[in-house]
Parts: structure tokens; sequence; C-alpha cells
């Protein structure tokens, strides 16, 4: 008989990290009972069409609040696991358990690196009430492994993020709506627009290229009008605005991937990248930087290119997919071709709920 989970992600935003939510409730409701507690008039909440929903407002000074909500909810539905994704939920969710009759199970899926040391009292009793910790990247198992004290430090599971394969579309529509012409060499960056996604090196790599016929698009919703307003400056100021497509929120993401020629992750610090195998998942080459996650996803050269972070060494593998459409083409065959091996939607999924639902005892590792 299938356990009964509750999804739990009270973020505000609408990322990578809040996307995998919708994905694990749409892909573990298939299996058995699923539910999604969310913080109401979220952008998730608002991205999410479902019947399931929970509400709960985040209560960063007293959580015994909406713990105390939680675990009544969890009693009234029966659920046997909670399976939470943003860090910030972790004391709501602990609370919630131990108020609860049920005493559910607790799994994080863990989206960001950890970077030191949990020996403190605090982190120990959180430790201890998590039955397992599911790891996005092997990067993240081994700092898992690494930062939490072996005597109190939850199972943990490696299990990569996973995307479909993606259908051809008729893109004729988004060339109109933006104005693009079909020469145009498109290179698009994808995700929040905010300082720590880096959208102005990419800004800086294309305003190195302004001789050659390049637009680039920016997808995503603004986080941070302040770097918005940075952007727009810098693209004055280098002579590319006509050539600088903001689109602002879209759901049409794999559309505007199919549209650009390449993509780009700027991010310094990713723990994974999601965008780059929906990229990849679209036959569109990624030029990604050249650590954390992407080191994972890429080989560089064979399904993707990775740069050293500068709109110097951008600038150039840029350039470089641009000339030589024959390498775009050869990276596009590849890169689908690693997205069905490695990191397929329902296999990801399907292993991530074996992981979390069976009954054991084995050894942590």
């Amino acid at each position: 008989m299938g356990k009964n989970i509750l999804e739990v992600c009270l973020s505000p935003d609408l990322g990578g990290l809040e996307l995998f939510t919708v994905n694990c409730y749409r892909a573990f409701r298939e299996k058995g009972i699923c539910k999604v507690a969310l913080s109401p008039g979220s952008k998730l909440d608002k991205y999410l069409e479902c019947n399931d929903k929970f509400y709960v407002e985040r209560k960063k000074l007293f959580p015994f609040i909406p713990a105390f909500k939680l675990a009544k909810y969890v009693d009234k539905n029966e659920i046997d696991i909670i399976h939470f994704h943003w860090t910030r939920d972790i004391i709501t969710v602990v609370l919630a358990k131990l108020i609860s009759k049920r005493n559910p199970d607790i799994v994080q899926s863990r989206h960001m690196r950890m970077t030191r040391f949990k020996d403190d009292l605090y982190h120990r009793w959180i430790y201890k009430n998590i039955h397992m910790i599911h790891a996005v990247t092997q990067d993240v198992k081994e700092q898992l492994m690494k930062f939490i004290p072996h005597a109190i430090i939850p199972k943990i599971e490696l299990s990569y993020l996973g995307v479909r394969a993606k259908q051809e579309v008729n893109l004729a529509n988004l060339q109109r709506k933006h104005n693009i012409q079909n020469d145009s060499f498109i290179v698009g960056i994808v995700g929040r627009i905010q300082e720590g996604k880096d959208q102005h090196i990419v800004v800086e790599a294309v305003g190195k290229l302004k001789n050659l016929n390049i637009t680039l698009m920016i997808i995503g919703d603004s986080m941070d009008d302040k770097y918005l307003s940075r952007l727009n400056f810098m693209c004055k100021e280098l002579g590319i605005e006509k050539s600088v497509i903001f689109t602002g929120f879209t759901k049409e993401i794999d559309e505007y991937m199919k549209l650009c020629d390449i993509t780009v992750l700027a991010t310094k610090n990713e723990t994974f990248g999601l965008v780059i195998i929906e990229s990849m998942a679209n036959k569109t080459p990624v030029v990604a930087t050249d650590r954390g996650g992407p080191l994972e996803i890429i080989d560089d050269g064979v399904d993707g290119l990775l740069y050293d972070g500068s709109s110097e060494d951008l600038a150039k593998k840029i350039k470089r997919l641009y000339n030589d459409k024959s390498l775009r083409d050869e990276l596009s065959i590849n890169s689908l071709k690693k997205v069905q091996d490695k990191f397929d939607y329902q296999k990801q999924l399907n292993k991530l709920y074996e992981i979390m639902t069976k009954d054991d005892n084995d050894t942590k590792f």
C-alpha cells in the first residue's frame, strides 16, 4: 500500500526549486495520495492549478503557529511523509512532525550547498528529526556527509533532477511577438532576474559582440527592481538596448528555449542547474560556468560548453557557437541523448519516490 505524501514549499518565489515541488506533486499523485502545502498568494500558488492545495503562512518569529496548522492537516489527511524543499521551512516542518499525532517521516530535498558544520544544539535537534535528505548532486551529498555530525546525520540519498524530452512547437508567434528576424542569432538566459543569477555577465558578453547579429533574450520575472534597472542601463551604455529583450514572467519556458540558438547559465555558484537540462531537453546548446552543478551535467565540448565565469570567456564561447553551426548541431544531439540517459524526468522521480517510501533498516549510507 502506498504512503500518503505532503509536499511543502512556502517559498514566495518561482524558480527551479519551486518547480521541482510541482514535479514531485504531479508525479507522486499518480502513485497514491499526494497533497501540497503552499504560501497563499505566492507565485508558486498562482502557477500550480490543482485541488490538493493547503495554505500555510510562514511565520519567521512564531513558527509554532504554522506548525500547529500543518500538524492538524497531517493528522486529518493521514500523511505518512512530509517532503519539503525550501530550507527556511525546516523549523516549521520539524515542529509539525513533533506536534502531530502521526509523527510522519520528514524528507528534505536539498537544493543548496552546505558550507559549514552543523554541530550546534539547534541543528543536532533538527537533524535528529529528519528521516532522509535527498541530495540533488553528488557534490551536495558529499557536503552533507562532511558537515552534519555522524551521530545524528539522516540517511542521505542522491537523485538528480529530471526533465522530459520536449515536443517540437511552432515558434512563429513568439518571433512575431518580439519582432525577431529569422536570421538573428538568439542567446537566452532563463531564470529570476536578480544579481545572484549574473545576467549582467551575459549583457557584458553580448556587448562585446555587438558587431554580430545577436539578440539577447532575458527570460524570467524580476525579483530586484534595482538590478533590473542596472541591466537596462548597461544595455544602453553598451549600445545594445535594441538587441535585448526582457520577456518578463512566462510559463512558456520550453517555447522560449526552443526559440534560442543557445542558452547561458551564468550563475557562479549553481548547485545543480535545472535550466541546463531543460535547455538540453529542448535541443538547445548550453554554455555554463565551469563550477558546481554544471560540472556534473556537461561534458565540455561534447554536450555543452563551459566557461570560466568571465564575460570575456563567455563572449568567446558565444562567438564560437555563432560561427559553427555544425558544433551547435553536434551539441544538440548529444545533449538530448544525455537527458534521456541520465536526467529523464520519469526515471529520476520514480527513483526518488522509491527511496522516500521504502521501509528498510539499511545503514545510513
